[in-house]
Order: C-alpha cells, then structure tokens, then sequence
C-alpha cells in the first residue's frame, strides 16, 4: 500500500507559466523525495502600469509518495 501527500507550491517567472512550473518542480524536488505529479490549480500574471506582463504565476498542487 502506498500513501502519497498533498503539498501546495507557488512559483513565478519573469518568462512563462511552463517555466514558473518548471522551477516550483525542480525547486520543491530539492527537498522533497518521491515527487509523482503535479497539477496546476491557478494561474495568474503581474501586470505593470503600461500593461505589460511582468511576472506570470502558478500555484501547484505536488502529489509525492511516503510510503510504499
């Protein structure tokens, strides 16, 4: 039997949401073992004055395995 835990992350990049992605996964597997999915429950962006997008936004859900 094997029981897996729920953690939330949340990441930002100044280039994209699949790179806000890519660093709260590898940033979470520096101190997390087992690390099975992940899925992205919001997304956001930062907006400046002008309009422009500043910083785009995730917040991931990282399912990972304590026990097997």
């Amino acid at each position: 039997m094997s029981v897996a835990k729920i953690i939330e992350v949340k990441a930002t990049s100044k280039k994209s949401f699949e790179d806000a992605i890519r660093q709260g996964i590898e940033r979470t597997a520096r101190t997390v073992d087992n690390i099975r999915s992940a899925w992205i429950k919001e997304q956001e962006v930062k907006v400046n004055e002008k309009g422009e997008i500043e910083e785009y936004r995730v917040l991931l859900k990282i399912t990972f395995v304590v026990h097997d």
